[in-house]
């Protein structure tokens, strides 16, 4: 018997077509991945259609459609339809991630020259043009959680293509309680393994620098509310007039992922610029966004006004800032730098930490 022929497929001369796109929905299913004649790829519709179902964001749903859309373009480069894989067309697709540069809507300017660099200033790494591993993990969990679902109604290939690794020296559910649902064990086979980052704080004086360098109040409060909340850039944005207690200095956040309510305590310089900030545009209202542009444009015939800052301007704000200093901040240093310093507070326990940072387990606490 001779070795298939899929085990000697040059994965750097795979050239995938620029084919279908992602594209936003007014339907239950937030993103769609649509062929070149703009239809919904069926196959990846109901696959999405059942991931809204059982509970998941939008920000999910469109992380997952470039995720399948990418092994879309990737299964006809090689001309293997997608309910035919196997785990070798799995393997080939890691090993084509790891070799090729990411697709850039525009090509790099100055950019280029630090891709993949450390930083001298904040001693970080720079964006690379390659993906990450944890991009790669982040795709091999969709085409398992793809196959899965396939397999389940009935269709697509017999096994999933996308295999877990057994435990070496263990019998697969040893010890299994039958009154609890079965666990998956092992990983997944193809995942790269994670570098252990050991997060950092911010310098009191890198933090000095960088606040000085903002030019707004508005800017100011949202990256002061950061560093002293330790809350997300996403669950920042979402905030609205209610989520402001002005009298005890929270803020009500909506958590990545369970969405569940939290009050945060904040600083008291986080909420005199935040008093700033709103004495320049006016009181929002309870249900209205916190975070507006400065700007008032015309996006409809409504005539001028101010529209909801979102996660592409905030990410503007630090660009801009970062160019200034020639640093690399985002915004999850703040929240790093606040954590750090929760957890160096004697007066905190850590599952106090855990409990603001909104972690699951203490364990990523500990990390």
């Amino acid at each position: 018997m001779g070795l298939r022929d899929e085990l000697d497929r040059d994965v750097e001369s795979i050239r995938p077509p620029e084919w279908g796109r992602v594209v936003p929905s007014r339907s239950a299913v937030a993103w769609q991945v649509v062929d070149p004649d703009g239809k919904p790829v069926q196959p990846i519709q109901r696959f999405l259609r059942d991931f809204v179902a059982r509970g998941n964001r939008p920000g999910s749903v469109r992380s997952y459609a470039y995720a399948l859309q990418r092994w879309w373009r990737f299964v006809l480069a090689i001309n293997v339809s997608w309910d035919k894989v196997t785990s070798a067309e799995v393997r080939d697709f890691v090993l084509w991630l790891k070799a090729v540069d990411k697709p850039r809507r525009v090509p790099r300017t100055k950019s280029a020259a630090t891709a993949g660099r450390i930083n001298p200033i904040t001693r970080k790494q720079y964006p690379s043009d390659r993906y990450e591993a944890r991009t790669i993990r982040h795709s091999n969990a969709v085409l398992r959680s793809f196959y899965e679902f396939w397999i389940e109604m009935g269709q697509g290939p017999l096994v999933n293509p996308v295999p877990r690794e057994r435990a070496k020296g263990r019998r697969p559910h040893a010890h299994h309680n039958p009154l609890d649902p079965y666990r998956p064990e092992g990983r997944l086979r193809y995942n790269p393994p994670l570098a252990k980052r050991r997060p950092r704080a911010m310098p009191d004086q890198r933090w000095i620098e960088l606040f000085a360098a903002l030019r707004y109040n508005r800017d100011r409060a949202i990256l002061a509310l950061a560093i002293s909340t330790a809350a997300r850039a996403s669950e920042l944005l979402g905030l609205r007039g209610a989520d402001l207690d002005w009298g005890d200095q929270l803020i009500r956040v909506r958590r990545k992922g369970t969405r569940a309510e939290q009050w945060l305590p904040a600083s008291p310089d986080a909420f005199v610029w935040l008093r700033l900030y709103l004495a320049e545009i006016g009181e929002v209202g309870a249900d209205e966004p916190v975070w507006q542009t400065l700007r008032r444009r015309r996006r409809d015939t409504s005539g001028l006004r101010r529209h909801p800052l979102d996660y592409a301007a905030l990410r503007a704000v630090l660009r801009r800032v970062n160019a200034a200093l020639s640093t690399n901040w985002t915004m999850h240093d703040l929240r790093h730098t606040c954590a750090l310093r929760m957890i160096r507070d004697k007066r905190l326990s850590l599952r106090d930490v855990q409990v603001i940072l909104g972690h699951a387990h203490v364990t990523t606490t500990q990390i």
